[in-house]
């Protein structure tokens, strides 16, 4: 299998799905290994560092691709399993940003109030424990983290020729910000442009579920992922598949509908993966769903469904077993 490495420069970086040329084509199969910079760009380096300073918001989440997959058409299904995702640098960044974030007031939800606090914090990675520091900035407490490696954005070209921001999920993906894009899983994505053209960024070390604040533990990413393509069959919205379950995302405002979007996915799929009936499919999706909440921050907030693959009767594995294979090719990759 190819292994093909790349590290974009800064004027390669894209900043939305869709409208922008592909950086590379690859073809179905080949293994990449991809370095990705962090929300800010790097311009978060130490606790002096504030947003409102440093970052232009017009250029966060850089994007490395878009990525051109030969033979992807419209209705097909690009399938990424992440094969290892790595911490790219010794240190991460958060930061409370101004009008930012799910508890305070935003573009979206005004308030009389002024904004919080504009701070960073700093977290140091010991790669030998695998931890990332917690450093409070008005007290002296410090805590050791465990590491929890994950992609906040995975997406491809949206449909009708539009350009979305790398701030936005939506049915192409995009900034989903969900904790289930770790190590290990496939992500299914309905094709919308001739080639597909993916792009992956926003690395973060580890983040809760909502992102409560608007950003996680930011920090460039290598990331190692399989691409391969199914001819027909795109999920109108994103599905993930890891070992022990299968799920879906949706994403909208208000949270209700992105949870709606997630489960009336899940209910069909798993009617598609079981034979049963879809009132039956809802029936017991009601009694076996987790719905962890993604993001409630972005333009769109993301909410996951998900279900326990052995509790669902006569299954047929998805995409007929396609992330057991990567998951045996990503194997022999040594990574």
């Amino acid at each position: 299998m190819d292994l093909v490495e790349f590290t974009p420069t800064a004027d390669q970086y894209a900043y939305t799905f869709g409208g922008v040329r592909p950086i590379m084509r690859v073809k179905p199969g080949t293994a990449l290994r991809l370095w990705s910079d962090d929300a800010f760009g790097g311009k978060l380096r130490s606790v002096d560092d504030v947003s409102s300073d440093k970052v232009d918001l017009r250029y966060v989440n850089p994007q490395t691709g878009p990525f051109w997959v030969e033979g992807a058409e419209p209705g097909d299904t690009l399938a990424l399993h992440v094969v290892a995702l790595e911490p790219a640098r010794d240190w991460g960044a958060s930061a409370a940003m101004p009008f930012f974030g799910g508890l305070t007031s935003t573009d979206r939800f005004a308030t009389l109030q002024d904004h919080l606090p504009d701070t960073t914090w700093i977290y140091e990675v010991d790669r030998s424990r695998g931890t990332v520091g917690f450093a409070a900035r008005h007290s002296d407490h410090q805590i050791e983290l465990p590491l929890a490696p994950m992609l906040g954005t995975v997406g491809v070209a949206p449909a009708g020729g539009e350009a979305r921001s790398s701030l936005v999920p939506d049915r192409f993906g995009g900034n989903m910000d969900t904790p289930e894009l770790r190590a290990g899983v496939t992500i299914f994505l309905g094709v919308n442009v001739e080639g597909a053209l993916f792009s992956i960024g926003d690395g973060h070390y580890r983040q809760g579920e909502g992102e409560s604040c608007g950003t996680a533990v930011e920090g460039a990413m290598t990331t190692t992922l399989i691409v391969e393509l199914i001819k027909g069959g795109g999920p109108g919205w994103p599905r993930i598949e890891s070992d022990t379950h299968v799920m879906t995302i949706g994403s909208s405002r208000p949270m209700e509908d992105s949870w709606r979007i997630a489960n009336v996915d899940l209910v069909h799929w798993v009617s598609e993966l079981t034979g049963l009936h879809t009132m039956d499919s809802y029936q017991l999706c009601s009694q076996i769903t987790e719905a962890p909440i993604a993001n409630v921050v972005d333009a769109n907030y993301s909410v996951a469904a998900k279900v326990a693959k052995d509790l669902l009767p006569r299954a047929t594995a998805p995409y007929g077993g396609l992330h057991e294979d990567l998951r045996t090719r990503g194997a022999t990759l040594g990574i």
